[in-house]
């Protein structure tokens, strides 16, 4: 009884692990495209569910990859600077909404910690307290790392985040528990990727509105009363974020902006290469 309440450790290399385990049940898998086989046969079979089938899969992915291929790259990263004030720093926080972020001083290479939203009340209510005191300590990974060992380390340390360097030991982004994770279960939808069928608009108390990217065209030109998709367009879109895209020539990334009609689009919240927020302002008043 006690080897069954000894907690699960995985193996350094999950991926044989789970290979030897299933050829032990089917002797003849030899291949990793083999075993994906027979984890689609065993769905189809329903041994397993589909949630099983993506989830082993995805355990069979993430083995094969590289901390590089899921970073957040450092240009899109959010940082916060040990120099602002408390009002700036609350300012920022609220607008993105994220739980951690990486600090830096004087040169956003110097990360020299990690601040908790939550540990930012304590600062609130003692302002005298020192910053630094509050910040966890980051954790650099190299690209190179294998998300295998990356998420063994996440486990063994209960880290959720950590900053990314390259061969030379620049910042080169981050990775967040969340980001690994999703390549195993599919995408987890937070609190920003609140979505109805038809999109949604919320007025912010800034007197600007939160719109999300699949919010139809139609529905914001009766909102804000204007007329986006007008019939002078080569193509018509159904979407803001289809509309918004084709009219800059790609995606927007977080932080930028597009002017349209008097109305400032301003990509709040982006999530897998997708616009999932705007934040959107009426201009020249």
């Amino acid at each position: 009884m006690d080897a069954l309440n000894k907690p699960f450790n995985p193996p350094k290399n999950l991926y044989n692990w789970i290979l030897q385990g299933i050829e032990k049940i089917f002797p003849s898998v030899k291949s990793p495209e083999h075993l994906l086989d027979m984890i689609s046969i065993a769905e189809f079979k329903k041994l397993i569910g589909t949630e099983s089938r993506i989830m082993l899969e995805g355990v069979m992915k993430i083995s094969q990859m590289h901390v590089s291929e899921i970073m957040i790259p450092a240009p899109k990263m959010d940082l916060l600077d040990i120099g602002m004030n408390i009002e700036e720093m609350m300012d920022m926080i609220i607008d993105i909404g994220h739980s951690r972020y990486p600090v830096y001083e004087n040169d956003k290479e110097n990360i020299i910690g990690v601040l908790m939203t939550k540990d930012l009340l304590k600062w609130h209510r003692a302002p005298e307290i020192n910053l630094k005191v509050l910040l966890r300590t980051a954790i650099f990974v190299p690209e190179t790392k294998n998300l295998t060992d990356l998420l063994r380390d996440f486990k063994k340390n209960r880290n959720h985040m950590a900053m990314v360097v390259d061969e030379f030991g620049r910042i080169s982004g981050l990775v967040t528990f969340e980001d690994l994770l999703e390549e195993i279960v599919g995408e987890i939808e937070d609190e920003f990727d609140t979505e109805t069928d038809d999109g949604a608009i919320y007025s912010l108390v800034d007197k600007s509105f939160r719109v999300a990217g699949h919010t139809e065209v139609e529905k914001i030109n009766e909102f804000f009363n204007v007329q986006l998709n007008t019939d002078d367009q080569e193509e018509q879109f159904e979407t803001i974020g289809g509309l918004i895209a084709h009219l800059i020539g790609r995606v927007p990334g977080k932080g930028e902006h597009y002017d349209i009609q008097g109305l400032r689009f301003e990509v709040m919240h982006s999530k897998s290469g997708v616009v999932k927020w705007y934040r959107v302002k009426r201009i020249g008043n």
